[in-house]
């Protein structure tokens, strides 16, 4: 008898099934999203932005920050964070979700999908987030008259694409974690803590002590901010350090990828 159920083109389609169910999820928790991605840089730019920006003018002027207000600098490294933070979310705690939780990819996988499909839907509903809050970011950078819409546009895919490549990373470390307690804690405290304030989001990295800039060179939060910065407002950047900003990126998307592949099918197999 047939079931009506076309296997092959769920095979086809499988990473779209399962970002589809990922969107669905973020859809019950859309307000809380939203306000997120709207309240967080809303308040940023008025506290720090307009508020401690204002000082730093009056008393530094635009020497430290290459030429440019202080808003000005530090908006595309606070849209780097927002959209770094966006990926975090929906890179771990699905994964955490999905073979923890509630284990639904035990189930995802007892259908035609694979876990490679798992690993790209996943991403993919992160990427939706990260639009999302991107694009949010960007408006009220806009609103804010802190870069124009001609000048700023490209700093969108240059920073999805920067959070891209820290959510390949994270799901690939999250399906390789048993204790999510443990995980959690060392993550927030350790790495993303530390990633937030020596990646030359407030001032230049190369103000810094010596022994703290290392934490920026390998920060993915650095080499967006960089980039951001770049596509936002022409700061000035050698052709050589755009390439090294891309390259590791690059490299961190990729070794995410087959790291997350490789936890994803190990686990599923069991």
């Amino acid at each position: 008898m047939n079931s009506g159920i076309d296997v092959s083109k769920i095979r086809a389609r499988g990473a779209t099934y399962v970002a589809e169910a990922r969107i669905a999820q973020m859809m019950k928790w859309k307000g809380i999203i939203a306000i997120v991605a709207i309240g967080n840089p809303l308040f940023y730019l008025v506290a720090i932005g307009i508020g401690i920006g204002v000082l730093v003018n009056e008393n530094s002027g635009t020497s430290g920050t290459g030429g440019v207000e202080y808003i000005t600098f530090i908006a595309p490294a606070l849209l780097a964070s927002a959209a770094l933070t966006g990926a975090l979310d929906e890179a771990m705690f699905p994964v955490m979700e999905g073979f923890k939780w509630r284990k639904l990819f035990y189930a995802i996988n007892s259908t035609p999908i694979n876990p490679g499909q798992i690993v790209l839907g996943v991403f993919i509903g992160a990427i939706a987030r990260v639009v999302f809050t991107v694009i949010c970011y960007w408006a009220l950078l806009i609103a804010f008259g802190v870069v124009t819409i001609g000048q700023s546009w490209d700093v969108i895919p240059v920073t999805i694409f920067a959070a891209g490549a820290f959510a390949a990373v994270i799901m690939g470390v999250t399906a390789s974690v048993k204790n999510e307690d443990y995980f959690m804690t060392v993550l927030n405290r350790m790495i993303i803590m530390p990633m937030f304030l020596f990646s030359g989001t407030f001032f230049p990295l190369n103000t810094m002590p010596i022994f703290l800039q290392p934490i920026g060179w390998i920060s993915p939060l650095w080499h967006a901010t960089e980039l951001g910065r770049y596509f936002s407002y022409g700061y000035s950047i050698s052709g050589v350090m755009l390439l090294v900003h891309f390259s590791y990126l690059i490299v961190m998307m990729v070794i995410g990828f087959k790291l997350a592949n490789r936890k994803f099918a190990e686990r599923l197999a069991k």
